[in-house]
This record gives structure tokens, sequence and C-alpha cells, in this order.
């Protein structure tokens, strides 16, 4: 089990929250998981702690302490959501949060990896782009992407998208792959957030941390990863 500990941004020294998952075998890099508009949830502090079981340090920086100190819940209230999706576009979908992102980085003995959901994958895609100390980034159904395809990631980069994702129409999945066709686009036959408990669907979960395994592997710069 993970703890809570505290983080300060570069840019301001503001203080903010982060959970942190650490490894008790071999280390096989630190990892930054970008959490969605729910906050540090409790499926992402479980999430951080499988990863460090296989040998990522982790650390969840809590993106919205700037709004609302320690927020991490998630129901079907409306106002909950209105709330939650304020503070997404008051952070410009991850723009404007980015120095917490580096200063989770920076807090991490490389390689390090980024991953993120929702608004945490449009926040890893800008990560991609802005941030350094990056060796590798995934991002799982970034829903404002499609408003940052100026943008081009720096660190090796692939993306998760769900066929039938309510929030992600297909022309926007299109749109992507035409301003940067050398990217990795991954379609999962599943709708959104296929990781997380509301939108669970195994099969695409499954295939899309394998193949985040493989790409965070292969940009290791260890020799002898697959």
């Amino acid at each position: 089990m993970g703890e809570t500990v505290g983080l300060a941004s570069g840019s301001d020294g503001f203080q903010f929250d982060a959970y942190h998952a650490g490894v008790s075998d071999a280390r096989r890099g630190g990892l930054v998981i970008l959490h969605a508009i729910w906050g540090v949830t409790p499926h992402l502090r479980e999430l951080a702690d499988e990863y460090a079981e296989l040998g990522y340090e982790t650390l969840v920086p809590s993106m919205f302490d700037r709004f609302q100190k320690g927020f991490a819940e998630r129901n079907s209230d409306p106002a909950l959501m209105a709330q939650q999706m304020g503070f997404g576009e008051r952070a410009r979908w991850g723009a404007d949060v980015l120095d917490a992102v580096q200063a989770a980085i920076d807090a991490l003995e490389p390689p390090v990896f980024a991953m993120g959901f929702c608004f945490g994958g449009t926040t890893a895609w800008l990560a991609a782009a802005r941030c350094s100390g990056l060796a590798a980034v995934a991002s799982f159904y970034g829903g404002q992407i499609v408003h940052y395809l100026r943008e081009t990631p720096r660190a090796p980069t692939i993306l998760h998208l769900g066929k039938h994702d309510e929030l992600i129409p297909p022309a926007d999945a299109a749109a992507i792959r035409e301003a940067h066709p050398d990217l990795q686009v991954f379609m999962y036959d599943a709708g959104h957030a296929f990781v997380a408990p509301n939108g669970y669907h195994e099969d695409s979960a499954r295939l899309s941390k394998l193949r985040t395994l493989a790409h965070f592997s292969r940009n290791s710069g260890v020799r002898g990863e697959v």
C-alpha cells in the first residue's frame, strides 16, 4: 500500500498532494499517473499499487488541489459533474497543471514514464509535448487531445481509444491520425473509461495494459528489454 506525500510546484512553490506507491523489489522506473476529473480516486490508488508491484515507483499527483484540496470522488450527481468539468476547463484540460506533472516527474529517478486517463489522458498528451524528463507516455481516452493537435510529443507516445466512446467521436480519432500519421493509436471495442470501474471492459483493459508495459519497456533505455 502507498501513502500520500507532499510535492511543490517548481513555478510558484504551491504545495499539493500526490499518492506514492514504492517498489519492494527490482525497480523498472518511475511512473506518473494522471487522473480523470474525479481526482485521485481509490481506483487510481489501486492502479498505482499494481504498477508498483511490477517495479514502477508511482506518483499520482492531485492536479486539482489549486481548486479543491484533496478532492477524490466519483458519482452521478449532476452538480458534482458540473463542478469537476469546471475544474477541467479552468485547468485548460491539463495545460495549466503541467507544473504539478513536472514536479512529479522530477521527484522520481529516471527512467520516468507517464500515463493518464480522460482529463489525464489529454494532460499526458500535453506532458509528452511540453514536459521534460519523460521516457515514454501512454494516453487513455483523452477527450480534448483533438484541440491540441499542433502539439508534437517529444517522448514516444501511444494513444488508447475506444471505438464506441461517446465522448470521442470517430471524427476526432481520424483528426488525430491525420495530424500525426506516425503516432500509434490503438482502437478498442469499448466505450469511454474502459479501464475504470464505471466503464470497465476486461479485454480492452488487459490488452491496453500489455501494450503500455511493452511501450515503457521498449523505451526504458535498458538493453535487452522487449
